[in-house]
């Protein structure tokens, strides 16, 4: 994953929509990969929060690689999630737990779950779940770090955000659509802990 640090000086990121079936998911690219994925957000606010956040400047005009983000987070979200599992993304965080955690999620593959504790043991960090989950929280390309595939230890649904927009029961909908889209069920009982 590439990264040079929390924020950017320079640059720009291109902002697209993509189409799901709770509306549509915003989309942002710098010249190197994803920089941002949410869903349920206004667009001034999430260009807002990326500004801030990366030290990008919002870009204009055509862009390729944003147009093949697009097409990568509508395959995956009609099953087909090859393109969007491979696409490089730009991760502009603030902390190397940031980093270790997303690492570490995003090596979840498609139709699998993990739990906050687990994730916390596969980063070195056995009983940090709760640590986890904060970082799970803030991650800011969500479906190309797949945060919704990190339920509670017990197998339950656990929280769900990804820097997200929206309220709590409506990003909880959300995770439960993508989790059955994955085939996945809950309670996952191959994760009570």
């Amino acid at each position: 994953m590439p990264d040079e640090g929390p924020i950017r000086n320079g640059g720009t990121v291109h902002i697209g929509r993509a189409v799901a079936p709770w509306g549509p998911v915003l989309v942002a690219v710098s010249a190197r990969g994803l920089v941002a994925i949410a869903v349920l957000a206004a667009h001034d606010a999430f260009v807002a929060d990326i500004v801030r956040r990366t030290g990008l400047d919002p870009g204009r005009g055509p862009s390729p690689m944003l147009d093949s983000a697009v097409d990568a987070v509508e395959a995956f979200l009609e099953r087909r999630p090859s393109a969007l599992t491979a696409f490089p993304i730009d991760l502009i965080v603030r902390s190397d737990w940031d980093r270790a955690v997303f690492g570490a999620v995003r090596a979840i593959p498609w139709g699998a779950a993990s739990s906050y504790g687990r994730i916390a043991r596969a980063i070195g960090r056995r009983g940090a779940a709760r640590a986890v989950g904060g970082a799970t929280g803030r991650n800011p390309i969500g479906l190309a770090i797949p945060c919704h595939r990190v339920v509670a230890g017990d197998g339950t649904i656990g929280g769900y955000g990804g820097d997200w927009f929206g309220t709590r029961d409506e990003m909880l909908a959300i995770k439960r659509e993508l989790l059955a889209l994955e085939g996945i069920e809950l309670p996952v009982p191959h994760l009570r802990e």
